[in-house]
């Protein structure tokens, strides 16, 4: 496989890097649609373009991984919000019938977003009235679900009900129900053979309520048409195009690698996560599967370690969390010790920090710079939730099985530290601070509005001299004549969530490869 087209979910900061990044490390030529006429934050995407870029770039490529929402609704934020109506949608996911019908040695695997229940009363990246009434389409949700299982009643869900607007409640269930169609048929398409795999994964969801409903209902289907050897569904959003290149690179080569998992305490694996509808070992099992890989049952086995920075209890938003997170559940330095032993003993380690939502942990992290050259990470992640961490972090290791660019995967890991740790973890609230303070009153960080511009020269104040000492403590000692190329950071839209940093190695005309001449992971 040379060529692989992408359709990505939005234009967040993480599909805009994947590209450039998953070439250089898997060495694959990579290609997706102009930014101009995907979405922008809450604005549709050109779906009409889009279809015709898909049409034009088929022909050239080996493999396609194509979102659902991005080509029949602009995008996945606008998925949520516009009220293009079902036979519209249903419309524009027939291209990837026309797309295969032309191109049939085409692979394509696609996914699709069950719509979220925001857990914030967010209206930028949901409906407008979600702002007034999101606690209590919540509460109609959960109840929805549980009237199903039996674990509420039918008066309960109706005296809650009843508290919402009728053509606000409406309205809210019957764009659901066309997201549901719309992945309902993309089952069909999988059963017909016009798709080659399927990912319908589950955003920012909770153990109860809607989504969980509509994954119950697109599991009977799947069970119904006996697809599940082509089929996944688990908690995921923004990390899955890394999840299916990995996968697609995977059945090129042909065998599945072996993955060896490492956690912190032995009751890692129970750990809940903030926005998942199952527990930590679960999670990773699924995100495994859908790259297409298989566990290995011990470290000599493995074609890869990932090691999951895991809390004791319960992962955790501000640090640190000394009951649930920083507890005697787990032990780091020890955890180190194992991770130091397998790169001793030559074994590739992808890290996934999931301790805390939303940036890395800072005492790991730590521990890990101390004790690691981070050069030579399979992979980093420990952005946003739980599983847009472990699903890039998989990826990431999947790729650098096949990498033949050492720059490129130090390159990687750089990219990641500085917005997964120095920016969301260090960074953003204290710009946050900055800007409340300048106002003199909060500013969310969700929606900053015109103050975008302050905030992006507030940003490069402050992380570009801890940038620019993360490379020089731990990335230029160890790759000889690679130089920082430092870009000013800007945000990809107006809310602190979405920094976007531009940075390059630089490097001389040859590195050599220090895994050999052949790729970490070989035929049987």
């Amino acid at each position: 496989m040379n060529r692989v087209i992408l359709l990505p979910c939005d234009t967040r900061p993480p599909t805009l890097d994947l590209p450039h990044q998953l070439a250089k490390v898997a060495g694959l030529e990579m290609t997706s649609p102009p930014l101009d006429i995907l979405n922008k934050l809450n604005k549709p995407g050109n779906v009409s373009a889009i279809a015709d870029w898909f049409r034009r770039e088929a022909a050239y490529a080996d493999a396609a991984i194509v979102t659902l929402e991005t080509l029949t609704l602009g995008g996945m934020i606008p998925a949520r919000r516009i009220t293009d109506g079902l036979d519209k949608a249903l419309g524009r996911l027939e291209v990837i019938r026309e797309v295969k019908a032309q191109n049939p040695d085409l692979r394509i695997l696609a996914h699709g977003v069950i719509v979220r229940v925001g857990h914030d009363n967010d209206p930028l990246e949901e409906k407008p009235y979600f702002g007034i009434w999101g606690n209590h389409l919540r509460r109609v949700s959960e109840l929805m679900d549980k009237v199903e299982r039996g674990l509420a009643t039918e008066n309960e869900l109706d005296r809650n009900s009843v508290i919402i607007p009728r053509d606000v409640l409406t309205d809210w269930l019957d764009t659901r129900r066309r997201n549901h169609a719309i992945h309902a048929a993309a089952v069909e398409m999988l059963a017909d053979g016009t798709l080659d795999h399927l990912c319908l994964t589950l955003d920012d969801t909770t153990p109860y309520g809607l989504a969980a409903l509509d994954r119950r209902r697109l599991e009977a289907k799947l069970d119904d048409q006996g697809l599940w050897t082509e089929a996944d569904i688990y908690p995921g959003a923004d990390e899955v195009a890394a999840t299916l290149l990995a996968r697609a690179l995977v059945n090129s080569i042909g065998r599945k690698p072996k993955v060896f998992v490492r956690y912190p305490s032995s009751g890692a694996e129970q750990a809940l996560m903030l926005y998942e509808d199952r527990p930590l070992g679960e999670l990773v099992k699924a995100h495994l599967r859908a790259a297409g890989a298989v566990p290995a049952y011990t470290p000599e086995e493995a074609d890869l370690i990932l090691a999951v920075n895991a809390p004791a209890v319960r992962q955790a938003h501000r640090q640190p969390d000394l009951e649930q997170v920083e507890s005697s559940g787990r032990n780091l330095p020890e955890f180190l010790d194992r991770l130091v032993g397998d790169v001793a003993a030559a074994r590739l380690v992808a890290v996934a920090d999931v301790a805390y939502a939303n940036g890395a942990d800072h005492r790991f992290i730590k521990l890990l710079l101390a004790g690691l050259n981070p050069t030579t990470f399979a992979g980093y992640a420990a952005w946003n939730t739980a599983g847009n961490t472990i699903g890039s972090a998989i990826a990431s290791g999947i790729c650098a099985l096949y990498n033949r660019d050492p720059v490129a995967l130090a390159e990687a890991n750089y990219a990641r530290l500085l917005d997964d740790w120095l920016y969301q973890s260090v960074v953003r609230s204290q710009v946050q601070s900055k800007l409340s303070a300048d106002l003199g009153q909060p500013v969310s960080p969700y929606d900053i509005g015109d103050l975008q511009w302050g905030a992006e020269l507030e940003i490069n104040r402050r992380i570009e001299p801890l940038a620019r000492d993360l490379f020089e403590r731990h990335f230029a000692p160890n790759l000889p004549g690679v130089e920082l190329e430092w870009n000013r950071p800007r945000l990809a839209w107006p809310r602190l969530f979405t920094g976007v940093f531009p940075c390059r190695f630089i490097s001389p005309a040859l590195i050599t490869m220090p895994f050999g001449e052949e790729s970490a992971i070989g035929d049987e």
